[in-house]
């Protein structure tokens, strides 16, 4: 295991593939290649407008405005709560983003609070977990 510090574990190039730990799909070109063709041609048209935004910002306003979003950005999408009951919401970097007006279908559909197979995460093991300290995902979602 990588002891990266970050939310998410990550396997090591020699390491065996753990289906339970990882689930079926967690592969290399699963990790490269977009689950779908549609998925890269709307992160392709995202990001092509969010580099015409910024051309129009730094025309407007200067540079430092867009330096200063980005670390704004940077600061924000690494805020979490601690493992427990409460989940992360990111609101800071949502209503930054303007992503809080996008209502998908993941909003309302297959929400964890709804599943029967739901388990209570154990703080104190993500937390450690989080810390490098122990190995695992933070919070096993299944019984």
């Amino acid at each position: 295991m990588a002891s990266g510090g970050g939310p998410m574990t990550k396997k090591e190039l020699g390491e065996t593939h753990d289906v339970l730990r990882f689930g079926v799909n967690d592969s290399v070109r699963g990790d490269l290649a977009p689950a779908h063709p549609v998925q890269a041609t709307i992160h392709k048209e995202a990001k092509f407008w969010d580099e015409k935004k910024k051309f129009g910002t730094e025309a407007i306003y200067g540079s430092a405005f867009n330096i200063r979003r980005d670390l704004d950005a940077q600061i924000l999408s690494r805020f979490q709560r601690p493992p427990g009951a409460l989940p992360s919401s990111m609101l800071g970097y949502e209503a930054m983003t303007g992503s809080l007006d996008d209502f998908g279908f993941e909003d309302y559909l297959n929400l964890p609070q709804d599943s029967d197979s739901l388990r209570i995460p154990d703080m104190h093991h993500g937390m450690e977990v989080r810390l490098g300290l122990s190995k695992g995902p933070i919070c096993p979602s299944f019984n």
